[in-house]
């Protein structure tokens, strides 16, 4: 399993060539709005952020009344929705700078918008994997591994199942079509080994971090 590769991609989200033999069935990217919500937990910052704005409102309202209350309510406002707003960036950036892939023998993971970093999952290194999506479609498909086999919760964030910081798994976090992709990697591990150790929990939505 490897980790960083620097080497000039072939292809998208491929560091190499795929030997002869190896083919790529799917390459998808996370959902920035959903990588938003989810992971980056873009409403509770701007929730929290209005409740500050709210709160020193009313202060100011009873001080010094209506025209007061606005003054002071406006500036948090603003930095309310530019805390938003830097926070779906972010999340953009991410999900823009991912692309994941699964081939006939493995699953990789291209991550990291300032600096990239590639992530190789060969099947057999796979114990098993779960799936959990929204009823649009969106969600998450991540593998345990098998014993011996760990990856940074750092290195890998936010692309991991979330709620697993001991025992990370890394993930194909908030992508359209879910069930699909997880069929076809599910196709694909029991084809390359010898038993299906790829077998897919489906489960609800995966809690929040």
């Amino acid at each position: 399993m490897s980790d960083h590769d620097f080497d000039f991609e072939s292809q998208p989200g491929l560091p190499k060539p795929l030997p002869e033999g190896e083919t790529l069935l799917w390459q998808g990217s996370p959902d920035s709005a959903t990588l938003a919500r989810e992971a980056f937990k873009a409403n509770w910052v701007l929730g929290y952020l209005l409740v500050i704005a709210v709160w020193r409102a009313s202060v100011a309202f009873a001080d010094g009344g209506f025209t007061l209350s606005v003054a002071v309510f406006l500036p948090y406002l603003v930095l309310a929705l530019a805390g938003f707003g830097i926070v779906r960036l972010l999340a953009r950036a991410s999900a823009k700078a991912a692309i994941y892939s699964i081939t006939s023998h493995r699953v990789i993971l291209r991550i990291g918008a300032a600096l990239q970093v590639t992530w190789t999952v060969p099947f057999t290194k796979v114990a098993s994997a779960s799936l959990a999506t929204r009823p649009t479609g969106t969600g998450t498909v991540a593998l345990e591994l098998v014993d011996g086999q760990h990856i940074s919760y750092l290195a890998l964030w936010p692309h991991l199942r979330p709620g697993f910081a001991k025992k990370v798994q890394p993930a194909f976090r908030c992508i359209p079509d879910a069930a699909r992709v997880a069929r076809i990697l599910s196709d694909a591990a029991q084809t390359r080994v010898n038993e299906p150790v790829v077998s897919f929990t489906t489960s609800s939505p995966i809690a929040a971090e």
